[in-house]
């Protein structure tokens, strides 16, 4: 059989289909506007699935992404969901555009989309009259499922037309549903005998680094310069059809994109998100805890010190997957340089009712310094229900610490209710954050607080002035409120910060544009000073000031699509206006250059500032398989420029190969070796060129 998207083998003609696609947006449960069709069948090693667009405006099909795992929101897109566990809890999910791009992630519980994971799968993609037509090749291997005779997995098509901002679905069409609410999925059948494929999957990667001499900002030689190559191994065995070992050996993320520069203007730390593959892979299994607030595992503790410098990862190994009505995750990581390690996660999970769960973690984090070991644990519970057609998901957890020289057990917990639906979206949250609560391999924005959370968002549709959906939060703003942990959220004078926003108007239009007019409150008590910016320190006190502000972001399927963010008002005792302006221009399927600026401009009665940050990516897809991609930053409180540019050649699919150039340059107004200056360049802060290639083996 050849994957062409053509559909030249006479069995198609044959194959049963569907085609009673309905929209969930704009017009729920209304017959598609453009007719899909799609058909399934299947060998000893592979499912086939074909799925034709039709489309009477030929022209009008949008196609602008070509690198693997892009964002295809940009674009007119398929998307199939195969729950091959049949258990409505899980399953893969397999995307492309009219131009072929691949695109993949694992989905689990009720919203956790794992974007991250690459499964080993093929797609050919060709464009005709009437429209496009995407032929999927998807290897048993790729997917987890038990043996047997006609086993059934579960199955939805999601079609996006971008012009016309419709999604169709073939089933789960309702507004309060949706391509991820695995009760409503259809069901393929009569599949035949399944057998697992051999399942060991092996890795090999050897990789050749050429570091350049490191120099402080005047110019001074800082570390010198070297060569060097290693090798590492990665492999995947399947120990039951339900069951996956990972396992590392001399791992490396050379190839992993550069952290995005920030500007912290608060005096709380800043949460940046997970890049390296290995982590990313399966990372909802471990997830307990709110992201980016308050989380058990957060896996840059491993492999990464508190300034994200490279901590050596000798080996790890992780067993994910699924034993009967348990999910279960282990993570084991061994670390060396200065303060070796031994980093440890356990995560269980049992599924309750349709989609609900009870769950546990345990991490541990054994230092070679004589430290002791740092524990951390928690439970649990996710209860999303549909109550007369409407969600309502409650949901706890609590946690605890023990780190050697503290005394006691601190604790944390939250309390929360979320009830998502078209009409209203309402959400209340209730946080209480022990002071020395330290999970050794989580993170924590802030100990010793009270906390609560909540919106309450009106919603209507009201079909005028090209306006899709409007979205008010007003009379009761949305607010984030924390208070002293030996105090009451129900008296402002115990309060630390606070946050209030009410919408007077927003929502989104029927091309895709999304319009926002805000006003805020906002409050801060800091006990301490604290640097805001160079140079400019606020004292401790008790500050109230307003804020308005207005949002206008285009759609993404535009070729040239601008965004727009203005946030003015007061700010601790003066004034300040924050700009954000983002572009982005699409070339029609191998050129995209997109820019993002963002200004801070404070007169403060401590001093004023201008704080500035500016990234901006050049993206070069020669196909499907091979991107150039080059990423530049700038920020003026490290004045400090940044360089990353990395090609991706797919050989074939599992195989990689990567180079990638890193540097920065310093640009302080009275440096020798100010960049742009070209003498900047013999004098770089950092740099490295690496080239790394990674082979799939399947013995």
């Amino acid at each position: 059989m050849t994957l062409d998207a053509r559909l030249d083998e006479p069995f198609w003609a044959t194959t049963d289909s569907i085609d009673d696609f309905r929209q969930r947006e704009p017009l729920e449960g209304l017959p598609a506007t453009e007719r899909t069709v799609v058909k399934v069948a299947h060998d000893a090693g592979a499912l086939y699935i074909v799925v034709r667009c039709y489309d009477s405006d030929r022209r009008g099909v949008r196609a602008s992404q070509l690198r693997r795992d892009a964002d295809l929101s940009s674009d007119d897109n398929v998307r199939l969901l195969i729950d091959s566990f049949d258990d409505r809890r899980s399953a893969f999910v397999f995307g492309t555009n009219p131009n072929g791009t691949m695109w993949d992630a694992q989905f689990s519980g009720v919203d956790d989309l794992n974007e991250n994971w690459n499964g080993i799968w093929e797609v050919a993609v060709s464009r005709d009259s009437a429209g496009w037509t995407a032929e999927f090749r998807i290897p048993l291997l790729s997917l987890r499922f038990h043996a047997g005779t006609n086993p059934e997995f579960g199955f939805n098509v999601r079609r996006f037309i971008r012009r016309k901002n419709e999604e169709d679905l073939w089933r789960s069409y309702g507004r309060a549903q949706g391509f991820y609410r695995l009760n409503n999925e259809g069901t393929i059948t009569e599949l035949g005998d399944l057998l697992r494929p051999r399942d060991l999957e092996l890795y090999p990667y050897a990789l050749g680094r050429a570091v350049e001499t490191e120099h402080d900002s005047i110019g001074g030689e800082t570390a010198g310069g070297y060569f060097g190559g290693k090798g590492g191994v990665d492999a995947k065995l399947g120990i039951t059809p339900t069951l996956t070992a990972d396992v590392t050996v001399s791992t490396d993320f050379a190839q992993v994109e550069a952290d995005q520069q920030i500007i912290n203007l608060t005096r709380f730390p800043f949460f940046f998100p997970e890049k390296r593959q290995f982590f990313l892979e399966s990372s909802g299994e471990f997830d307990l805890g709110t992201p980016g607030r308050v989380q058990l595992f957060y896996s840059r503790r491993i492999g990464l010190d508190t300034s994200g410098a490279l901590v050596p990862i000798l080996a790890g190994g992780r067993l994910y997957g699924r034993l009967g009505p348990w999910r279960i995750g282990v993570l084991d990581a061994q670390t060396g340089g200065a303060d070796k390690a031994n980093d440890a996660v356990v995560r269980v999970q049992h599924d309750l009712f349709d989609r609900s769960y009870v769950g546990a973690i345990g991490t541990l984090h054994a230092s070679s310094g004589g430290q002791g070991v740092q524990r951390a644990g928690g439970l649990d519970v996710d209860l999303p229900l549909v109550v007369r057609g409407a969600n309502l998901e409650p949901k706890v957890w609590v946690a605890a610490s023990q780190t050697p020289g503290v005394p006691g057990t601190p604790l944390a917990w939250r309390l929360s209710t979320d009830n998502p639906n078209d009409l209203f979206d309402n959400f209340v949250s209730l946080y209480r954050i022990d002071s020395g609560f330290a999970p050794p391999l989580g993170f924590v924005r802030r100990t010793g607080i009270w906390e609560t959370t909540g919106h309450v968002d009106f919603m209507p549709r009201p079909g005028v002035l090209g306006i899709r959906q409007l979205d008010f939060t007003f009379p009761i703003p949305s607010w984030d409120i924390i208070a002293n942990e030996t105090g009451s959220l129900l008296r402002s004078a115990d309060w630390q910060t606070a946050w209030f926003e009410w919408r007077v108007f927003g929502g989104d239009r029927q091309n895709g544009d999304h319009f926002e007019i805000n006003f805020q409150r906002l409050m801060d008590a800091p006990t301490d000073a604290f640097d805001i910016f160079k140079g400019v320190v606020i004292q401790p006190g008790r500050y109230w000031w307003s804020r308005y502000e207005l949002q206008y972001f285009m759609n993404p399927g535009r070729p040239l699509s601008v965004g727009a963010f203005v946030n003015w008002g007061q700010f601790y005792g003066g004034h300040s206006t924050d700009l954000e302006l983002s572009a982005a221009w699409r070339g029609g399927g191998h050129i995209i250059v997109s820019t993002d600026l963002t200004r801070t401009k404070a007169q403060l009665p401590v001093g004023a500032f201008t704080a500035v940050l500016s990234a901006s990516r050049l993206e070069y897809d020669f196909n499907t398989r091979t991107s150039l991609l080059a990423f530049v930053q700038y920020d003026n409180e490290s004045e400090r420029v940044d360089f990353n540019v990395r090609f991706h050649w797919i050989p074939a699919i599992g195989d990689d190969v990567f180079l990638v150039w890193n540097s920065g340059y310093t640009t302080e107004p009275l440096a020798r070796f100010r960049f742009p200056d070209s003498r900047a360049l013999v004098r770089p802060l950092n740099g490295a060129f690496v080239v790394k290639v990674v082979h799939r083996l399947t013995p």
